[in-house]
């Protein structure tokens, strides 16, 4: 598992229109090149009555999986400028229809490879990119006493997120923290809490954020 990567957030549409033609983007995570040809007929036949329906996706933690389709556009104008957008920003698991309904007017191979990549990278921002982070869950727990003071400490921390606090006999709270910053936090809840606190290793689970600069 990589121990972190972008995709896009969710599923996302973006309209252009360039020279009377209209281009929409239609974008979505995948994971598997089966839920991308899926998603991709879906649009096909949301959109059956288009000139054209385009697509790509790069799928797999090594980009394994890299199709590009140009849906009869002239042969390496559409398909793969999508799909070099797709790598230029490093995304991952992400898939891309672009719908174009012909508006009369040509573009030239240099005028469809230009519209292909701007509607693909405005649709891109327009649905919003995270960066996942695989993180650990740990599970600590201690006295009520100290409750807020650590709570104080973890949601001030730049380091450690807290995902979720239980109320039970004594206070758990689950806390993400990087893989390879386990022992600093378990030394750091020590102190913390001089001594006073349990944690113990919880599940590997993907932390979801908004990618800055992208």
């Amino acid at each position: 598992m990589l121990a972190q990567y972008y995709t896009v957030k969710g599923y996302g549409e973006h309209e252009i229109v360039i020279q009377k033609s209209r281009f929409i983007a239609h974008v979505n995570r995948a994971t598997t090149e089966e839920e991308a040809q899926s998603f991709i007929q879906e649009i096909k036949k949301k959109h059956w009555n288009a000139t054209h329906n385009c697509s790509a996706y790069l799928i797999g933690e090594a980009d394994h999986i890299q199709k590009a389709n140009d849906d009869g556009e002239p042969s390496g104008t559409a398909g793969v400028p999508i799909l070099e957008v797709l790598k230029k920003k490093g995304l991952k698991d992400t898939v891309v229809v672009i719908t174009r309904y012909y508006g009369g007017i040509k573009l030239g191979a240099g005028g469809l490879i230009r519209a292909y990549g701007k509607c693909t990278s405005e649709g891109l921002a327009d649905t919003g990119i995270v960066e996942r982070k695989l993180m650990r869950v740990m599970h600590t727990t201690f006295d009520y006493t100290l409750l807020g003071k650590a709570e104080n400490e973890l949601r001030n921390s730049t380091t450690y997120t807290i995902k979720d606090i239980h109320y039970l006999a004594d206070v758990e709270m689950e806390v993400y923290v990087a893989e390879g910053q386990k022992q600093q936090y378990v030394e750091w809840m020590i102190e913390l809490t001089n001594g006073k606190s349990n944690t113990v290793e919880g599940e590997e689970i993907y932390l979801e954020e908004p990618a800055r600069n992208m």
